[in-house]
């Protein structure tokens, strides 16, 4: 099985030929191609190969599928006897990319 590891946004991904991930929102439009190159490692059948920090001239090629919208996360915050409350939400915006090709050079 070939797989790599590699970083966007600041987090770790494990990719995997022809299936899909969910990183941090990309300023990419849906079905546009892009290509991950920092690959922190690098798995073809019984060969591993880590990077220091990155493997040189190995890239991944992912095709942006859409943008999502993850859980909504509540916040809420009180002090008791105080009167005070606050409560906030988020929605963490994420895009999805399907893996195409992990190649080396």
């Amino acid at each position: 099985m070939k797989y790599a590891i590699v970083e966007a946004g600041g987090k770790q991904f494990k990719a995997v030929e022809g299936a899909t991930i969910e990183v941090d929102r990309l300023n990419v439009e849906p079905g546009a191609k892009i290509a991950l190159e920092s690959v922190l490692l690098l798995v073809e059948d019984d060969v591993i190969t880590i990077g220091t920090p990155t493997v040189k001239q190995a890239k991944v090629d992912a095709t942006v599928v859409e943008h999502t919208k993850g859980p909504k996360i509540d916040v809420f915050r009180y002090r008791p006897k105080k009167r005070i409350r606050v409560k906030t939400g988020h929605r963490q915006q994420y895009t999805l990319l399907a893996i195409e090709k992990i190649e080396v050079e």
